[in-house]
């Protein structure tokens, strides 16, 4: 469980961390500004899933990736040994990298450039394809890959080789707070002393095995009406769509960042906090609150502060309501503007925090809040002003992006426009 001290409370003393890149592979919007005009103009990237027959499924929804050829973006050598989220954050990591305008003739050192990614689904279509040429030709027939193309950490592994980054390196897993997580922990990385981490979360689970796995979880929609399944913060909230994708991120010391001449600083990540719901039953309350507070502590500044919220917005009715208390015991009744958009991708598990971070920071940079998917009518109860039905545009300074995972996991960023 986080305490102030373990979040590294205040910013006095700490390197100032800024974003200099992104790249984004989401349903709906393969690339940055594809990502974001898709938000914008509330194109909905949930459809009927067509990775494989899902007609006996409960459910038969997901936020899909449709447009993506891997061989259009990666040499051939790489498409054996890589699941398919492997191959959605590698190209990420390039267009990441590109937009920072980083590469081989940069001034770095190999030890100055870090990776922190997470993953919380791992590589279950290519262990769901090697476990049927398993049961149904033999051990023989397994790819040698399978060692570690399913495992949490290839993503950090094979973006770090493929790029030659050999600074401090991690791979977090939370579940749906794990990409907030990474990028955390980046910021903390890049704080000690590494002048450049790569970070985000990115996940894929659309096959067989991997949806069932999902749907065990009992928070998917069973609505079959890709305009109706996934509406956080609605009276008709039923449960979350899966989606797959994610986004990354270049974190970078301020200084070296300017001292480089990048051409452009998105954003700065001011504080990070993380924390863990006490057990139920404790009668203790969800502690998503807790976090929101201390990563505006680490940024040193107050909830007024705050321009706009990126909810987590699980589309649950008990869940949305916590998260709508949480949010009022902080601001106040209407007291700042929030959104969700992840409604129209679906949650990207590891991916969604990262997403919407980049979200935010596109937020910041155009001074417009997109909207909340096809939500409508929120409870009064929630006093939540959500943003629905078209972009807000507004005077925007801050935002407060926040995420939870399953059984617990709690955590916020808080993002500033830059200021040299």
């Amino acid at each position: 469980m986080s305490t102030p001290s373990s979040i590294e409370s205040g910013t006095s003393g700490h390197k100032r961390v800024v974003v200099t890149g992104l790249g984004v592979t989401a349903p709906g919007g393969i690339g940055t500004e594809r990502y974001w005009k898709a938000l914008l103009t509330g194109e909905n990237g949930i459809g009927e899933l067509s990775r494989f027959d899902a007609s006996r499924y409960p459910s038969r929804l997901a936020g899909q990736i449709d447009d993506f050829e891997a061989s259009d973006h990666l040499p051939g050598r790489l498409l054996p040994q890589t699941d398919v989220s492997t191959r959605y954050a590698l190209v990420a990591a390039d267009w990441a990298l590109a937009d920072a305008g980083v590469g081989p003739d940069t001034g770095f050192e190999d030890y100055d450039l870090g990776v922190v990614t997470s993953t919380a689904q791992g590589g279950f279509d290519f262990t769901h394809r090697e476990f049927h040429k398993l049961w149904s030709q033999g051990p023989e027939y397994v790819s040698v890959y399978e060692s570690f193309a399913w495992f949490y950490a290839v993503n950090t592994g094979q973006i770090s080789i493929r790029n030659t980054m050999r600074g401090p390196s991690a791979a977090l897993v939370g579940e749906q707070a794990g990409g907030l997580d990474a990028i955390g922990h980046a910021c903390r990385t890049v704080r000690r002393g590494t002048r450049l981490v790569l970070t985000g979360g990115v996940d894929s689970a659309l096959d067989p095995w991997g949806y069932a796995s999902q749907l065990a979880g009992g928070l998917v929609s069973t609505v079959t009406d890709p305009e109706r399944a996934y509406l956080p913060f609605d009276t008709e909230a039923s449960g979350h769509v899966p989606g797959e994708g994610g986004a990354v991120l270049i974190v970078e010391d301020a200084d070296s960042a300017r001292e480089r001449g990048v051409e452009r600083i998105y954003g700065e990540i001011a504080g990070y906090a993380a924390t863990f719901d006490p057990a139920p039953g404790s009668g203790r309350p969800p502690a998503l609150g807790r976090a929101a507070e201390l990563a505006l502590a680490q940024a040193g500044l107050t909830p007024a502060d705050v321009s706009v919220v990126f909810a987590d917005g699980a589309g649950v009715p008990e869940l949305d309501r916590a998260e709508a208390e949480a949010i009022g015991r902080l601001f106040g009744p209407h007291g700042v503007p929030v959104t969700a958009p992840k409604a129209l991708t679906g949650r990207l598990c590891a991916g969604g925090g990262p997403t919407d971070l980049v979200a935010a920071l596109l937020a910041l940079r155009d001074q417009v809040i997109p909207a909340t998917g096809r939500t409508a009518r929120v409870p009064d109860s929630y006093r939540l002003d959500l943003v629905t039905g078209q972009p807000r545009e507004a005077a925007l300074s801050s935002a407060l992006v926040l995420a939870r995972g399953r059984h617990g996991f709690n955590s916020a960023v808080v993002l500033t426009t830059h200021r040299p």
